[in-house]
């Protein structure tokens, strides 16, 4: 499983956006794999308690334990839940739908925020990246995933709506900022799901650049069915369809991203 080779600090990206259908699973799933090909030691977290992050990658059948049991059982750290992936360089935290119950169980704990940041560090020096794929809510598992990030990731959807909630998530990030996480950075804006045939989308492109700024990432992520079909493959869109768009596309993604942190 995980290696003895020691990394400096990684660089932990959370993937978040509390608005559901924007491709934040898509993201997680094909960054992660992207930074593993180009020969990163990538840790791909689950957080979404719908474990579709999971499903891609590993045989529902064979996940025993959970990253539920790394954060709530004391005696259970997240090596003990890590699998290895199909590929080589990528190992996976993964979830069960046992997650759903992890904000009922934390209520009242002094800890409950750093959970998931106190389990990491245990074992973070030994990736170069972390990806945390969140689910749609600013609820507690999300704030675990920005308290133990470096970076944040937002996935936008190219829509008429794809501004929405968009407000309260960066007022939660400026809460984590100011007290539990004060160095975490947004890494940017990432528009998914996009048609650039299409006045909706182009006028959907503006706004979210209105907000962000040149905080948005130059690569757009294309709608495909190519995306959507490979995790019921249990594949990244890179061995599932390497010559497509959606390839090109994440493969880009990744190198901006190693370019910005």
């Amino acid at each position: 499983m995980a290696s003895d080779i020691e990394f400096n600090t990684p660089v932990i990206v959370a993937i978040a956006n509390q608005k559901g259908g924007v491709g934040k699973t898509t993201t997680a799933i094909n960054l992660a794999a992207a930074l593993a090909l180009r020969g990163k030691r990538t840790l791909l977290i689950d957080l979404d308690p719908q474990a579709n992050s999971t499903m891609s990658f590993l045989d529902m059948s064979l996940v025993a334990r959970s990253v539920y049991d790394a954060i709530a059982e004391p005696a259970v750290g997240i090596r003990d839940v890590m699998q290895q992936s199909p590929l080589e360089n990528l190992v996976i935290a993964p979830s069960r739908i046992a997650l759903a119950k992890l904000e009922a169980k934390l209520v009242g704990e002094m800890d409950a925020h750093f959970r998931l940041k106190d389990r990491l560090d245990l074992v973070a020096d030994r990736y170069e990246f972390v990806v945390i794929d969140t689910p749609p809510a600013l609820g507690l598992i999300t704030v675990n995933a920005l308290v133990a990030a470096t970076h944040l990731l937002i996935p936008v959807q190219s829509s008429y709506f794809a501004l929405e909630g968009t407000d309260d998530l960066l007022e939660t990030v400026e809460k984590i900022r100011s007290r539990p996480n004060p160095n975490l950075k947004l890494l940017g804006a990432v528009i998914t799901l996009h048609d650039k045939r299409t006045t909706l989308s182009r006028d959907a492109q503006k706004a979210i650049t209105d907000v962000f700024g040149a905080r948005v990432f130059k690569t757009t992520i294309s709608k495909s069915i190519r995306l959507e079909e490979s995790p019921a493959h249990k594949e990244s869109i890179f061995t599932f369809a390497p010559q497509s768009t959606g390839a090109y596309e994440y493969y880009r993604l990744c190198e901006e991203v190693i370019e910005r942190v």
